[in-house]
């Protein structure tokens, strides 16, 4: 093969993507058959379903039981907010971000104690097994899942305080930092990484994807004093969503 020429499948899958763009293929158009893309394009069954799996993997078409591949419906991505924003005593930091952005956030949690796994145990610079909150999140815009978030919180810090669950008590959904500021603990820092992977099983049913589908993570932290005191991976659609920053300028 010359230097800078394309396989053949990837030859067809773009063809067939900018059929997709240009609204040749409209979304719910079924995809040309295996057969018809052979006889079309010249080419064998296997570079035929080659050019079908780079369109899956894009996310461009989706398989439908017995009935074969379609164009999916392109949503157009969303916002989500993220900001270095302390919010109001009483608010909740999640709402408060999406009402930026027009969103009507609402969510759904639950919290369990358990072992940190090391990887957690790193982040939050404890021992590997020590006792840890971890509370799981689905957050919703208008009904439809958005966001999920699983953090982790020492129990060496919030246990046996009000603040131990934190969508309980009296400051229950205020957020890391009030939460904290509750129990003397004064928050002075967080970072988040970001970066994108393909969904886990479990993440696309929660969040309505489909297999293969990418998402994006933030992994955050809150520290304290040099302290980390909750750590969190959130979990966003990637073909749904983007994230948004505002942040202060000291």
């Amino acid at each position: 093969m010359a230097f800078g020429e394309q396989p053949a499948y990837l030859r067809i899958a773009s063809d067939l993507r900018h059929q997709i763009v240009n609204g040749s293929l409209p979304p719910h158009t079924r995809l040309p058959s295996q057969a018809r893309i052979r006889e079309e394009y010249g080419v064998s069954d296997t570079v035929a379903l080659e050019a079908r799996k780079v369109l899956m993997a894009e996310g461009l078409v989706e398989g439908r039981s017995g009935s074969g591949t379609y164009v999916r419906e392109r949503p157009e991505p969303r916002r989500i907010s993220r900001s270095g924003h302390r919010p109001a005593a009483g608010a909740n930091p999640f709402r408060q971000e999406q009402a930026v952005g027009g969103a009507r956030g609402t969510w759904e949690s639950s919290s369990e104690q358990e072992q940190a796994p090391a990887e957690i145990a790193d982040r939050l610079g404890v021992e590997t097994g020590a006792r840890v909150m971890r509370t799981r999140y689905v957050f919703r815009d208008g009904g439809e899942p958005m966001m999920l978030s699983t953090s982790w919180e020492p129990l060496a810090v919030t246990g046996r305080t009000p603040v131990m669950l934190p969508e309980e008590g009296p400051l229950g959904g205020c957020g890391v930092v009030e939460r904290m500021a509750a129990i003397d603990i004064v928050v002075d820092n967080v970072s988040e990484e970001v970066g994108a992977r393909p969904g886990l099983a479990e993440e696309l049913l929660a969040l309505g994807g489909v297999p293969g589908h990418v998402v994006m993570v933030v992994e955050r932290t809150y520290y304290a004093s040099g302290r980390a005191v909750e750590t969190a991976d959130i979990v966003v659609p990637a073909d749904r969503f983007r994230i948004g920053y505002r942040l202060p300028v000291r």
